[in-house]
Formats: C-alpha cells, sequence, structure tokens
C-alpha cells in the first residue's frame, strides 16, 4: 500500500499507457523478428489489401474496438491477438510500477516480462524464438544486474552461462538418444536470458515449471499430433511465475521437504 501510494494514480497511468503503446510495437517485433523482417520498414499494412495502416487505425486496443476488428478499407479481419499483447504489456508496466514504485526493479521487471510475452507470441505462432528477444535479452539482463538489488551481475553472469550450457546438454543429449532434434537453438539461447535476468536458482526453477506445464498442457496434443511442444511458451510463463513467486515457491518446498517441527 505505502508503494502504491508513493507511486500515484497518475504514474501507475502513464506507466500501463506506455505499455501499451510498447506492446502495439512488440506485436511487431514478435511477428517481424520471426520471419527475419526489419520493424522499422515497411510501415505496417493490412494482410488482405496491402494499404498502410493510419496512426489514428493504430493507436493500442482503441482502434480495434472502434474499427470492430476490421479493417477500414477491405474489412480483412483483425486478429484479437493485437489488444490481447497490448493490453498484457500495459497492464505489464503498470503492475512494476504499483509493486515497486520508481524503482530500478520496476524497469527490470517490465521489461523481463516483456520480452517473455514478446518470446511466448512468436513461438506460438511461428516455433520461433527471435535471437534478438534471447541473446539481446540476455545482454540487457546482465546490464541491469549491476543496478539491481534483486540480482548481482556475477550472479546474473553464472545464470546466463549455466541456463545456456544445461539447455545445450539436454538438447545433445536428446538428439543423441532419440536421433533427431530435441530442442531448438531458441530454447537454449532463451534460458541464458532467463537466467541472466534470475540467476541460477531461478533459472533452475524456470526450467522446473516450463518441464511440467509444458508436459502437462501441450504433451497430450503432442502425443496425438506428433507437433513439437513449442517450449519457449512454457518457459516463458515459468519464467514470469518465477519472478513473481519464487522465492515463495522455494520457501514452500523446503517448508514440506525439511518441516522443521
Amino acid at each position: 500500500m505505502e508503494v502504491w501510494l508513493e507511486a500515484g494514480w497518475v504514474v501507475v497511468l502513464v506507466a500501463g499507457l506506455l505499455g501499451l503503446a510498447l506492446g502495439s510495437f512488440l506485436n511487431v517485433c514478435a511477428i517481424r523478428w520471426a520471419q527475419d523482417e526489419s520493424v522499422i520498414s515497411p510501415r505496417s499494412a493490412c494482410p488482405g489489401c496491402g494499404n498502410e495502416i493510419a496512426w489514428y487505425d493504430n493507436i493500442p486496443v482503441l482502434s480495434w474496438i472502434l474499427l470492430r476488428a476490421r479493417c477500414r478499407r477491405c474489412g480483412e479481419w483483425i486478429s484479437v491477438q493485437y489488444p490481447l499483447v497490448e493490453l498484457a504489456t500495459g497492464g505489464i508496466w503498470a503492475g512494476m510500477v504499483l509493486l515497486y514504485g520508481l524503482e530500478p526493479e520496476a524497469l527490470r521487471g517490465g521489461l523481463f516480462l516483456t520480452l517473455l510475452l514478446g518470446i511466448a507470441v512468436a513461438d506460438a505462432r511461428f516455433y520461433i524464438i527471435p535471437d534478438e528477444f534471447s541473446v539481446g535479452g540476455a545482454v540487457l539482463g546482465f546490464l541491469l544486474a549491476f543496478w539491481s538489488p534483486e540480482i548481482a551481475w556475477t550472479e546474473s553472469l553464472l545464470g546466463a552461462v549455466t541456463g545456456f550450457v544445461l539447455l545445450w546438454f539436454v538438447a545433445w543429449a536428446g538428439e543423441k538418444a532419440f536421433g533427431k532434434e530435441a530442442m531448438g537453438g531458441g530454447d537454449i539461447k532463451m534460458m541464458a536470458m532467463i537466467g541472466a535476468f534470475l540467476g541460477v536458482w531461478g533459472m533452475f526453477l524456470t526450467l522446473f515449471l516450463g518441464a511440467v506445464l509444458g508436459a502437462v498442457i501441450f504433451g497430450p496434443i503432442s502425443l496425438k499430433t506428433g507437433k513439437l511442444i513449442p517450449f519457449g511458451i512454457f518457459l516463458a510463463a515459468g519464467a514470469a511465475v518465477t519472478f513473481g513467486w519464487g522465492d515463495m515457491l522455494v520457501d514452500w518446498y523446503m517448508a514440506w521437504a525439511f518441516p522443521t517441527g
């Protein structure tokens, strides 16, 4: 409550609005980076008629509602992905400021969760995790560790290296055992990014949660259809849970596994 009052409603609202705008750009990044396209040019255009989207039709969430999810010119359907990602990103940034106030951890948390959301969108649509999110995110996480009271730069570096090496070994062992690619390179680089933000133990908890979520949610679908599990989605979910509730989960497990009473 004290942080809420300190940050103020106006600051939280501004953070949310900035998050909405960032979410609009995140949609572009997730789609274009996954297809090796530039996010600078050309301007966004309707996939149906090819006309460039005017600025007043590109206002986050509002334009989608006013246009009733249709292109103004040709009536092509506009995916609900766009407002959902914008709303989620706005919620992330408002939530971080609400939780941490105007502190470095709000920026670190906002960037980390935004990167995870972008990865989830790209992996869900294209089964690709762009290096801009994973490698760029790993560098960003390491640099932010110098500014964060929550993680030391040495812990960040160790987490990034451990995450990369561990997933590389799992992918190598899986390929040797099954005779085919068991894990994409994007997942390996993504774990380096997660380790840079969460450290070694946060990376391990993320991997555990991601594996459980992937097996429970997508495992039966994969067995039935033969499709690869888009592991990045579940790693992103596990990392988000770890960032928000990791310490609480570890404390709960330690109290359950090693009761003192």
